[in-house]
């Protein structure tokens, strides 16, 4: 136990440590809007209610604890350019970089489906 002289010093000590022992936000952590821009999404395509939400929420979840949010961004970019026209938007959709972006995205999302639809 601690002697009662070093009593008033615990706060002080206790404050600190925990000031220390907070990680830094990892690099490969999700943006809030991007998990926001997800749920959204995914609730305007399974129904606008609570249980779509908690379902949706999950998903993402699901998603970012299997790719990190670099690769997750890459896939989005390849997928959002595929869609434009014009011959440049094949690259987007036919290049092997793209087409692996995608397949990862692709089998987290239906282990997402699995564990949360």
């Amino acid at each position: 136990m601690a002697e009662p002289s070093a009593r008033p010093m615990l706060p002080f000590l206790i404050a600190a440590c925990l000031s220390f022992a907070a990680p830094a936000r990892a690099a490969d952590d999700y943006p809030t809007s991007t998990l926001a821009d997800y749920v959204f999404g995914c609730m305007k395509a399974n129904g606008q209610t609570r249980e779509a939400l908690e379902r949706c929420s999950c998903s993402i979840d699901v998603i970012a604890s299997i790719i990190p949010y670099e690769d997750y961004e890459r896939a989005e970019t390849f997928r959002r350019m595929s869609l434009t026209t014009g011959e440049a938007s094949g690259l987007f959709r036919e290049s092997a970089p793209a087409k692996a972006a995608g397949t990862a995205l692709r089998r987290a999302q239906a282990e997402a489906d699995i564990r949360c639809f």
